[in-house]
């Protein structure tokens, strides 16, 4: 990544908890921050309290519900135009399903609204800004997921299946855009981190996290140095799942 160059990071859910924690830290750094959410006031709130501390990084915002897929394909074609250099793509925003989300009991309705926040959006945001980062050469895609959409491991046997599957499906979407873009070696990083229980408004209060904690990870790897030739794999590694800075099989 050029040093010399303007940051710019596209914050998802850059609102509030785990999305606002980021965009706050990665400002700290020197970035320019384009925030979005869902909330309009709520986001301008957090963008007002953003740029209280004086820094002359912009901050610029959109409101886009994720759940609509025609609205956000919009907005993000807009977006595409208007910042051209963007160079991280941080993507906090999400759901969580209904308690009783067993498989053979999630509506039709409760199913689509997951997967269209959770899942779908992730990939129209990828699709439609991931390619400037690619043409540069440079950049970083974190995407916010969950232990619970892996595969193998404690914990992943059943219920809330909209959003174990979303996650899961966010998990594969990162191998496969990481191994399509060079794992690394054509400028762009491409990672999937797990944030942990988290004292969020989807977290709870009782969660042992506070949000500030659970966006390190994705702070490092907005930040971490990449060597693809390094013996060490937090310095050569890519496309895979993070915890505290280490490989979450899945």
């Amino acid at each position: 990544m050029n040093s010399d160059s303007q940051k710019i990071a596209l914050v998802t859910g850059g609102s509030r908890g785990l999305g606002f924690e980021t965009a706050k830290a990665l400002r700290a750094q020197g970035f320019d921050l384009i925030l979005i959410a869902k909330d309009s006031p709520r986001l301008e709130s957090a963008a007002a309290s953003l740029q209280s501390d004086g820094r002359a990084n912009s901050v610029t915002t959109y409101s886009i519900d994720f759940e609509d897929s025609q609205a956000t394909a919009s907005a993000l074609e807009k977006i595409a135009a208007a910042h051209l250099n963007i160079t991280h793509l941080i993507l906090a925003h999400g759901v969580m399903s209904e308690k009783m989300s067993k498989t053979m009991k999630t509506t039709d309705q409760e199913w689509r609204r997951v997967m269209s926040i959770n899942l779908d959006s992730v990939f129209q945001i990828v699709n439609r800004l991931a390619p400037a980062l690619v043409e540069a050469r440079n950049g970083r895609i974190v995407i916010f997921s969950a232990c619970l959409g892996r595969m193998s491991g404690p914990g992943n046997a059943g219920g809330l299946a909209p959003y174990r599957i979303s996650k899961a499906g966010v998990n594969a979407l990162v191998r496969n855009l990481a191994h399509e873009t060079g794992l690394g070696a054509r400028g762009v990083l491409v990672d999937a981190m797990c944030p942990n229980h988290s004292r969020t408004d989807m977290g709870g209060a009782d969660a042992p996290r506070s949000a500030e904690e659970g966006a390190e990870t994705a702070i490092w790897l907005a930040t971490r140095e990449f060597d693809k030739s390094s013996e060490d794999f937090q310095k050569n590694t890519t496309g895979v799942l993070w915890e505290d800075h280490k490989i979450v099989p899945w």
